[in-house]
């Protein structure tokens, strides 16, 4: 293959099929491996698509400085597009942002200014407002605006959609992507509904963005900062059709990490964050799939740009985001309580009992702790020894309400967190750790689970 400049390389990343990390799932499983593009990552492509459209309409004159606000890897690709045609840089980039990611863009000669994450989209400060500012103040100058420029999802309808169903031969019956700008997923689903109305295009959004809420839901949340970079967001981009969804399943910060090391460790595949929390979700899907399916998990970016965090065991470990070497998940134990028979109905209170409801229900079940339930959601925790001393302070136990003085709710974990993380929040002074099942259902494990279920799991492993 000869190209006449390195953009010419950007596109046709490999379909690569899964062999060892979907054991005994049914589906064929395949990885769109993107993080292959010459900049790393699928924004490469987006980064062609905006400026070329940008030159054809005379808004990017040569000479100019193109501005953007980036989570590193739209800057990258820009940057790819900036360093062969002349342009000038500057980007705004999250202080939440690996330093692999400044240091990439710096090295291809762009001005990067770090901004703080945990403000509003809206608040000066953030890397968008700040991004909209210098494009007015700077002459010459164009603002791509991935999140509202129409060229991000029309670069991958007419790219990677294409790609995706000639590899796959048309067989495709699922893609799993990440949730970010949405120009990916959104072009790419439009592409393969237009192809097969029958496939089903699920999304992949961290807990604390906004997406997963308002699919299943139609509600807009308060989105809450989350740890991994490049999917989620606080806002909902014009480049987001959320029409065009079948499903979203939702991912936390600990399952992206851990799933992205075992990806790598099992089939090579070296991707971010957001990758791993693609591939989590892929997985999922996998176990209600059939034989006859066929699944693509799209991975976005290479994992050299988080050496410093989510290959970085000391981070990690920090965070307590860490593997077994025999790795077991949280939802692998509440199953092997199950299988041992251990397992009864969960006890819980309710806000408007009594605390003294509550100390009768605990006698009667002989447990120390009870979780406080409103509707679906643990909102609280009563312990034993908190209601003794409610009880000495002369305290009318009939007539205080549990709402009144419980304490706060027991952590929560999701079924894919590795047994390390579970020890990890038992050893924090928690009695116990609630694990989301999924659909509003909660169990619950204490360290004597841990004990009497581990041992046994690990020996079945090896």
């Amino acid at each position: 293959m000869r190209c006449n400049s390195i953009l010419d390389a950007i596109g046709k990343t490999p379909l690569v099929r899964l062999n060892r990390i979907n054991q005994g799932l049914k589906p064929q499983m395949y990885v769109k491996a993107d993080y292959t593009n010459p900049g790393g990552s699928v924004k490469d492509r987006i980064g062609v698509s905006m400026i070329d459209e940008a030159e054809r309409k005379g808004l990017l004159k040569p000479g100019g400085t193109i501005i953007e606000g980036t989570s590193g890897n739209t800057g990258m690709g820009l940057a790819l597009v900036a360093a062969v045609r002349g342009y000038k840089m500057v980007f705004t980039i999250t202080d939440k942002q690996s330093k692999e990611k400044v240091d990439l863009l710096k090295a291809l000669g762009a001005e990067v200014i770090v901004c703080p994450t945990a403000v509003e989209p809206e608040d000066p400060r953030s890397y968008y407002s700040v991004a909209k500012k210098l494009a007015r103040e700077i002459p010459n100058s164009f603002y791509p605006n991935q999140y509202d420029n129409p060229m991000n999802p029309e670069a991958h309808y007419k790219t990677t959609g294409p790609e995706i169903w000639e590899d796959s031969e048309g067989k495709i019956t699922h893609f799993v992507c990440g949730m970010g700008t949405g120009g990916t997923i959104s072009g790419v689903g439009k592409y393969l509904k237009e192809k097969n109305p029958k496939v089903k295009i699920v999304g992949v959004d961290p807990e604390g963005s906004m997406y997963y809420d308002f699919h299943k839901s139609g509600e807009t949340v308060k989105a809450k900062t989350y740890v991994v970079e490049g999917i989620g967001e606080d806002f909902f981009p014009t480049t987001m059709n959320m029409k065009i969804l079948d499903d979203v399943i939702q991912v936390n910060d600990e399952e992206c990490f851990v799933v992205a090391r075992r990806l790598v460790k099992l089939e090579g595949i070296f991707t971010g964050g957001s990758g791993g929390g693609c591939m989590s979700a892929a997985l999922r899907l996998a176990k209600e799939l059939g034989p006859d399916d066929f699944v693509v998990a799209f991975m976005p970016d290479t994992g050299m740009r988080y050496l410093s965090k989510v290959y970085n065991d000391e981070w990690m470990r920090e965070r307590g985001y860490v593997e077994s070497a025999v790795p077991i998940t949280a939802g692998e134990i509440v199953s092997a309580k199950h299988n041992s028979g251990k397992v009864r109905e969960l006890v819980i209170a309710r806000p408007y009992q009594t605390v003294f409801h509550a100390l009768k229900t605990m006698q009667e079940q002989d447990i120390s702790q009870i979780p406080v339930f409103e509707e679906n959601l643990p909102i609280g925790t009563m312990y034993e020894d908190q209601i003794l001393t409610l009880a000495l302070q002369g305290k009318d136990l009939r007539k205080l309400e549990v709402r009144e003085v419980m304490s706060k709710p027991l952590p929560k974990i999701s079924k894919m967190a590795p047994v390390e993380r579970v020890t990890h929040i038992l050893s924090h002074e928690n009695p116990a750790v609630f694990v989301e099942m999924g659909e509003a259902k909660f169990e619950i494990l204490t360290k004597y689970d841990l004990m009497s279920t581990v041992a046994s799991l690990m020996e079945q492993k090896r």
